[in-house]
């Protein structure tokens, strides 16, 4: 099934939470947080202003985003975890390819 997101709406797909700290410990699923981070899956046309011209998203499929802990609704669709939002709940676009942290010495 296909999904398209209505007017400024968004759907993410959470990228995977750390499951290990930096010292080796395991953290149990059950005290993970829910990462904030994502990849932008589909997006809507775009929100309508007061003149009522279509302005578009300045998020892409593909981006790799920030958004807030509790932003979104969270919905599965064809078995997959997904959230849906507005462009306003995300903070940011992350580019460039992730970095490593070194360990302190």
């Amino acid at each position: 099934m296909k999904f398209r997101p209505l007017h400024d709406r968004v759907v993410i797909r959470r990228l995977n939470a750390v499951e290990k700290t930096s010292g080796g410990i395991i953290i149990p699923d059950t005290v993970q947080e829910k990462p904030m981070e994502g990849e932008v899956i589909a997006v809507g046309p775009g929100a309508r202003d007061e003149q009522g011209k279509l302005v578009a998203l300045g998020v892409v499929a593909g981006d790799r985003i920030l958004f807030g802990k509790w932003s979104g609704t969270e919905v599965k669709i064809d078995g997959e975890e997904l959230v849906i939002m507005k462009e306003s709940d995300i903070m940011g676009v992350i580019e460039g390819k992730p970095t490593t942290r070194k360990a302190a010495a």
